[in-house]
């Protein structure tokens, strides 16, 4: 059951097409400073329960990153692995025409799991409105060579989540050179977290993927093992390294722990073999604000997911703005830069965590501009 309170959510959608077989869910949360923002994911089990909850946390994400965005999300349910690309085009087409009213006046979509810059090329193009949505192909432009489109792909959110930590090293007086690194999850996200810090002379000592850990204490070269992913499907398959069970990858002795895959990692079974001294959530809800207090209490620095993952929705404002791709890497290195000192800065003011300390600054600003919203401006409660 979708959890309603003094925030929201404003507005929730439920479409269905006989014909074609699309049965989909958009939820707008919050509109308090500006179009609701937020991808469409597409599994079997999506629900509006999920979607309303993935809404608000895009709500709480565009405040802190201090964007004219407010929060939303859609999901579609159907399987793509079931279908043929065809039909799965066939679906994102009925869907994005049955949600023309709300979008773009009233929400701005953008991918999400199973869901691509092709897709929204098909989205957009049956919804009519080059700005419905963020994420489209490059070479979508709304004119030539103008207003391109600026993928996920290109890696914004890995580049964020590395400037994200490089703002908590400076915090916590470490040199990032001097630094061991292990990612958990070597996809988009965590791909481009492992170029980056390696670049910036981190030492890499342990990656993971479904298939299991890879780990080598003398170093993993990112260029060697993203190629194997590709080649193998595995980075389990590199060269030299020791192979041990994938939920292993946050007991491994490191400095920086970067968090990159998949939901509830850290949990009240592993949390007391955490050794990182940094943990950074590239993924959305690695860890429950609880597993967070833990680490907390332990002296371990915790970057949320919702302050360290937002590049790709600070990529969606630059593309949304008509921005190039190097003006969205300047823009997603500055806003994270920018809001993560803020955090940590406020945390260590208010003696919070960084998640509690986040959360304060966000309710503040849609509070700020809410008309509607009946919400205590410290506690959160009706």
């Amino acid at each position: 059951m979708i959890d309603f309170d003094g925030f929201g959510p404003e507005k929730i959608f439920e479409v269905y097409n006989a014909k074609v077989g699309m049965r989909g869910f958009t939820v707008i949360d919050s509109t308090a400073l500006g179009p609701a923002k937020g991808g469409i994911r597409m599994t079997p089990s999506v629900t509006a329960d999920e979607v309303a909850r993935l809404a608000r946390a895009m709500t709480w994400k565009c405040a802190l990153a201090d964007l004219p965005f407010g929060g939303g999300k859609s999901g579609i349910v159907a399987d793509d692995r079931n279908i043929t690309p065809e039909k799965k085009n066939e679906i994102i087409r009925a869907f994005s025409e049955a949600i023309k009213p709300i979008c773009p006046s009233l929400y701005v979509a953008a991918p999400d799991m199973n869901m691509g810059e092709e897709e929204m090329g098909v989205f957009v193009k049956a919804n009519g409105n080059y700005k419905s949505a963020t994420g489209k192909p490059s070479k979508m432009c709304a004119k030539p060579g103008k207003e391109c489109g600026i993928p996920h792909e290109f890696g914004s959110t890995g580049f964020g989540v590395f400037h994200a930590a490089m703002v908590a090293l400076e915090h916590m007086g470490l040199d990032v050179s001097k630094m061991t690194v292990a990612i958990e999850g070597l996809g988009n996200v965590g791909s481009f977290a492992a170029k980056y810090f390696s670049e910036a002379g981190a030492r890499l000592v342990a990656v993971s993927d479904s298939n299991g850990l890879l780990y080598n204490k003398d170093g993993i070269d990112y260029k060697k093992v993203a190629a194997v992913k590709e080649k193998t499907r595995s980075v389990v398959n590199y060269k030299p390294g020791k192979v041990l069970p994938s939920n292993e990858i946050v007991e491994v002795k490191v400095d920086v722990l970067v968090t990159a895959a998949v939901p509830d990692l850290i949990k009240p079974s592993n949390v007391d073999k955490i050794k990182a001294r940094l943990v950074v959530e590239g993924s959305n809800i690695p860890a429950t604000p609880d597993m967070e207090e833990a680490l907390h209490s332990k002296g371990i620095l915790v970057i949320p997911d919702f302050v360290a993952n937002a590049g790709g929705v600070i990529s969606s404002y630059a593309e949304y703005m008509g921005k190039n791709p190097d003006g969205m890497f300047k823009l997603v290195k500055d806003k994270i830069r920018k809001n993560t000192d803020i955090v940590l800065k406020h945390s260590e003011d208010r003696k919070l965590t960084p998640r509690a300390a986040a959360l304060e600054i966000a309710r503040d600003r849609v509070l700020r501009k809410c008309k509607t919203c009946r919400v205590d401006k410290i506690t959160g409660k009706k």
